[in-house]
């Protein structure tokens, strides 16, 4: 996810970009790959210069999250409520859910940002994860987390050592991540997948994920600039 923080001065929008995994990108000595390998081959280092290359834009902080400490947090907030219209059951990422709405343990959600069993795979998924983040952080910001010693004490003690960034960064940085993120509980941030063409083969032989240059152009652009994303 690409997450834009526009200057207080400009009058802009939050943006929370999701950039599929399995995006067609360009990758030295490689032809083209998926996003996902990027960091394979090369760690978040590599994933970052990736991602400034085809979008345009200078990433100013990193953060990652690893399973477990996902897991983890949404445990210690008590579950989070989300509400699938249909149901899901995929034994890869771990997951029997019925529809409707109904609280996710640690694990559940974990399979619930994380399986693609549904008809467009991966951009589906791209869209669960954005809902799923922002009704953790309305979760984690509500007054029953944070009256409740039992639920606040243990998500202090462990989200900053499930959250990692990038050398040099502080915990201003993180918290300033943070502030902002509320926005996607509060409906005034601006949620989108960037914008695609269809499919294509990468160089494993397998199919990515094909940007639309120029819709995907516009998206950044307004972005660099702080103005209003196209819709």
């Amino acid at each position: 996810m690409l997450m834009h923080i526009p200057a207080f001065t400009s009058g802009g929008q939050i943006t929370l970009v999701s950039l599929p995994r399995d995006s067609s990108v360009p990758l030295a000595g490689h032809g083209r790959v998926k996003l996902n390998t990027t960091f394979a081959f090369g760690g978040p280092a590599l994933l970052v210069k990736t991602v400034e290359q085809v979008t345009g834009l200078h990433i100013d902080h990193y953060a990652e999250i690893g399973f477990a400490g996902f897991a983890d947090l949404v445990d210690d907030v008590g579950g989070v409520q989300m509400c699938p219209t249909e149901p899901i059951n995929d034994p890869l990422a771990g997951l029997n859910i019925a529809a409707g709405c109904q609280m996710l343990d640690g694990p559940k959600a974990l399979g619930y940002v994380r399986t693609r069993h549904s008809p467009r795979g991966d951009l589906d998924r791209v869209v669960r994860q954005r809902e799923f983040l922002g009704a953790l952080i309305a979760r984690a910001a509500s007054p029953s987390v944070l009256l409740n010693p039992f639920e606040v004490v243990p998500l202090a003690s462990d989200a900053p050592g499930t959250i990692t960034v990038d050398n040099g960064d502080h915990a201003w940085a993180l918290a300033r991540l943070g502030w902002a993120m509320r926005s996607l509980s509060h409906g005034d941030a601006v949620t989108t997948t960037v914008p695609f063409s269809g499919f294509g083969p990468v160089s494993d032989g397998s199919s990515g994920v094909l940007w639309d240059k120029q819709a995907a152009a516009q998206l950044f652009n307004a972005l660099a600039q702080d103005q209003a994303v196209p819709r």
